[in-house]
């Protein structure tokens, strides 16, 4: 069987530039920052792009759509979500989601079929493009907190709609190819039994912190249905290279004691071995098994740059080999060669 996403995902396509911080989710960006952002992330050479209709309530689709719908179509790989909907508000009561986003827009969780395709085509308005490389089913996850009736309920409107629906866009060329993009295993695990995706977004499942699972039991699964994956959230939030967060949570407090601690440990063997902890953390995650991309967030040139550059950095044999010594990485788990 073909293997889409490896068709899609070529090598100069394979680091990607995610939209949360341009979605305005950690802080306020001014449409001039977005714009320098995307295009220093053009200039470095950044070729993919995932955004979704969540991300600032519609802001990153617009933001972002207002750069690349000037640049060639076939230049570049995109990416965006469905199962959000929304409407026009006066009164926006889902503010307090995105804070920092103004956006006028309230809320529709809806994972139907037709839902689906009209978040396609509002994206596709947003994006001003004429179709996406890849959707993902977003959320279908016991993270997500404002589902009325949790996420198996959703899931299974999902797998009624939003999955055959994907499918018949596919084929119709509306999308090249679909999956679902989560923050926890379970629903890949049960859409590559339910139905034919092509490419699954595993968002901080696999990072130097937290990786064990995602190793012995989601790769072995996608691999064995040929669903490939891209990796997301490599530095849980930013929380590996210093964040006060954890995994989008909003205070220190959210963070769990041996995650912090591990923090530490890493950081300690990072300055033995001169090695930058983000750079690590980047190249860990891109060199997951089945892994055709790794996409990271970056609110700034400055980041967009630096994340670049870490891709092209060099590090010692020697400091996988010590994480792996100290237990601070699966044994297993494939590091990237020096």
């Amino acid at each position: 069987m073909t293997n889409r996403a490896h068709q899609i995902f070529k090598p100069r396509f394979r680091f990607g530039l995610g939209g949360v911080p341009l979605g305005n989710e950690f802080g306020k960006h001014t449409d001039d920052d977005a714009q320098a952002t995307l295009e220093t992330a053009w200039a470095v050479g950044v070729r993919y792009f995932d955004v979704a209709p969540w991300y600032g309530l519609g802001l990153a689709e617009r933001r972002f759509g207002h750069f690349l719908h000037n640049q060639p179509r076939d230049e570049y790989v995109l990416s965006s979500k469905v199962g959000k909907l929304f409407k026009a508000s006066k009164d926006n009561g889902h503010a307090k989601m995105f804070p920092f986003s103004d956006s006028p827009n309230d809320l529709v969780i809806d994972y139907t079929a037709d839902g689906v395709r009209r978040s396609i085509e509002d994206s596709l308005q947003r994006l001003g493009v004429s179709h996406l490389d890849v959707a993902f089913v977003h959320d279908l996850s016991p993270d997500f907190a404002w589902f009325p009736d949790g996420w198996e309920a959703q899931y299974a409107i999902a797998r009624k709609g939003a999955f055959p629906a994907l499918s018949k866009m596919r084929d119709e060329g509306i999308i090249r190819a679909w999956g679902v993009g989560v923050n926890t295993p379970m629903a890949i695990l049960q859409v590559i039994e339910d139905a034919d995706p092509d490419v699954c977004l595993c968002a901080r499942q696999y990072s130097l912190v937290d990786h064990a699972n995602a190793l012995h039991e989601v790769f072995p699964a996608v691999h064995a249905k040929n669903v490939s994956l891209v990796i997301g959230s490599s530095l849980n939030a930013g929380f590996i290279s210093g964040s006060p967060r954890y995994n989008y949570g909003k205070d220190n407090f959210r963070i769990p004691p041996d995650v912090l601690l591990k923090r530490e440990q890493l950081r300690a063997v990072a300055a033995h071995h001169g090695v930058d902890l983000r750079t690590a953390a980047l190249q860990f995650s891109a060199a997951a098994p089945g892994a055709v991309a790794l996409v990271v967030g970056a609110g700034s040139s400055r980041q967009i740059q630096e994340n670049w550059n870490s891709m092209h950095a060099t590090i010692p044999a020697g400091f996988w080999a010590e994480l792996k010594h100290e237990e601070l990485i699966d044994r297993q788990a494939p590091t990237p060669a020096a």
